[in-house]
């Protein structure tokens, strides 16, 4: 039998893919459910994208109280770099939406499109990636964490007290996965 080339959605998943299953077992409003969720999924994805060239373009929006608007000036404003990754180990890293740092001053902010509730926490494990990768003691800087959802802006300036432990937690927890990687491979 010669099967037909698919090289076109070669690496990609369907939504009904058979890798994730669980669908087989959901109800019609279950299904229009977890497509919406989905397609918001994408949307946030490309409204990122948009936001991230628009930073780096220097293209600023119109002024409002709109969460898109109000991130991307901010992030111009502020002259911040989008999409930057911070990196610990190749067991911690992640990319914060925009960042800066100037004259001993943090700056991360955070795009939202979702409607689930946030956590400062997220934007808190980047400023303690920031510190570890680029040598930076959290006693010596200020740092201001701000969270872009729902036309509103939640700022948070969290502590050495804050900061601190989360920087001990990657440094220990970076350790153990990789005595059990060493252990595994011996």
């Amino acid at each position: 039998m010669n099967f037909v080339k698919h090289s076109n959605l070669e690496g990609l998943h369907a939504f009904l893919s058979p890798s994730k299953y669980h669908w087989i077992n959901y109800s019609d409003d279950k299904m229009i459910e977890a497509f919406s969720k989905y397609q918001a999924s994408l949307k946030g994805t490309q409204l990122h994208e948009f936001a991230a060239q628009c930073i780096r373009l220097g293209q600023k929006l119109p002024k409002s109280q709109k969460t898109l608007n109000m991130y991307v000036n901010d992030g111009i404003g502020y002259k911040m770099t989008p999409e930057q990754i911070l990196y610990y180990s190749p067991n911690c890293f992640g990319t914060a939406d925009t960042i800066a740092f100037r004259k001993n001053f943090l700056r991360i902010h955070d795009l939202k499109t979702g409607e689930n509730p946030t956590h400062m926490e997220q934007l808190m494990v980047y400023a303690a990636l920031f510190c570890l990768e680029y040598r930076v003691k959290p006693v010596d800087i200020e740092i201001e964490l701000r969270i872009y959802q729902n036309d509103e802006v939640l700022v948070h300036n969290p502590t050495v007290a804050d900061i601190l432990p989360i920087m001990d937690k990657i440094i220990t927890f970076d350790k153990i996965i990789n005595r059990i990687r060493e252990e595994e491979e011996g």
